[in-house]
């Protein structure tokens, strides 16, 4: 992969996840910081990756499972 295609992947990566923690943050009434929090534990209690979990919920809404004691 080229050095283009990784700066382009890179970019629509912190696009994706800025735009879910804007949904967060609306809905919720959180912090910036508080949302990332929520999807960083979301992606770790599905063991899935940050951007794959900030993507379904710009995708759905829905707001991403975390562990029972978050």
């Amino acid at each position: 992969m080229s050095l283009n295609a990784h700066l382009h992947d890179a970019l629509t990566t912190r696009e994706v996840i800025g735009q879910a923690q804007g949904i967060l943050m609306e809905r919720e009434r959180i912090t910036p910081d508080h949302a990332f929090d929520v999807l960083r534990r979301a992606s770790q209690h599905l063991n899935r990756k940050l951007r794959d979990v900030a993507q379904d919920l710009v995708d759905t809404g829905v707001r991403p499972e975390t562990d029972k004691t978050s």
